[in-house]
């Protein structure tokens, strides 16, 4: 398996030349860059723009495995609202485009909302309604992710939304497309689950890994902390995945530390070293 670090780990206002340089002194194979209405990669950015900065990170040695988006918290393709569902339709197409001129062979999709506790205010979406919105958006997104030749991973996230594997496994067959399959986000699991249980439910349905570690005790959002900190089983995850012959980028996607904010990078790099036995 191939060490990634995600953009989010890293402090804001660095170019995309500092993160680059930085995730290459730490140790990383690859970085992952996100997807926002505005910044290093955006809803507006240029083809030559998403392009320069797979040069910069091949001129480093470094690969741009997967393109990640927190824009469909804003934008969720469940929404009541048809004109929001469209956008979201739209972002995943500009994503698609963008991972394709990165490198990229994946990107992050959070797959709808029936709601989520952090976002004061918002909507909450009937289950079965949700789900039949999803489905129907990531069906017809399908064709457009066949033809760019990048795969949509549907994350599993504190959505309250495909709240198992077995859910998980059988909503992406019934989508029925080898470019559709699971972002699997280890530490979201861990407030309803065990995380090689959902690796080993699904399998070759995996497209790409976020660790991420959490402490159940504390139960929400701030139980998030750094890998090899919390609950999160690694030997038995590391063991589930090589069984399933998963191969591909591990990538930590963490909370950037207050007072010394580069050294998150330095830090979890030694951690997923020692998770994966290098």
């Amino acid at each position: 398996m191939k060490k990634g670090i995600n953009i989010w780990s890293f402090r804001g206002g660095l170019s995309p030349k500092e993160y680059i340089s930085m995730a290459k002194d730490a140790g990383y194979e690859g970085i992952e860059f996100a997807l926002d209405e505005t910044g290093i990669i955006s809803l507006e950015s240029s083809d030559e723009e998403i392009k320069e900065i797979r040069r910069m990170a091949e001129g480093e040695g470094l690969e741009t495995p997967s393109l990640a988006s927190g824009l469909y918290w804003k934008y969720p393709l469940t929404s009541s609202d048809e004109k929001i569902r469209q956008k979201a339709k739209d972002i995943v197409k500009k994503q698609l485009d963008a991972a394709a001129l990165l490198g990229a062979d994946t990107i992050l999709v959070v797959p709808g909302l029936v709601g989520a506790d952090f976002i004061p205010g918002g909507e909450v979406v009937e289950y079965d309604v949700a789900y039949d919105r999803s489905l129907e958006a990531l069906t017809e997104l399908k064709e457009y992710a066949e033809k760019v030749k990048v795969n949509i991973g549907v994350e599993n996230v504190w959505n309250k939304f495909l709240l198992s594997p077995l859910e998980m496994r059988d909503f992406v067959d019934k989508i029925d497309s080898p470019y559709v399959g699971v972002y699997f986000d280890v530490g979201n699991v861990l407030y309803s689950g065990y995380p090689e249980h959902w690796v080993k439910i699904l399998g070759s349905r995996i497209k790409k890994v976020h660790f991420k570690d959490f402490k159940v005790s504390v139960g929400n959002i701030s139980g998030f902390v750094d890998l090899l900190s919390g609950d999160v089983n690694y030997p038995a995850v590391v063991e589930e995945l090589k069984k399933v012959g998963y191969e591909d980028y591990v990538i930590a996607e963490m909370g950037v530390y207050k007072n010394y904010p580069d050294q998150t990078v330095y830090t979890t790099s030694i951690a997923m070293d020692k998770i994966l036995g290098r």
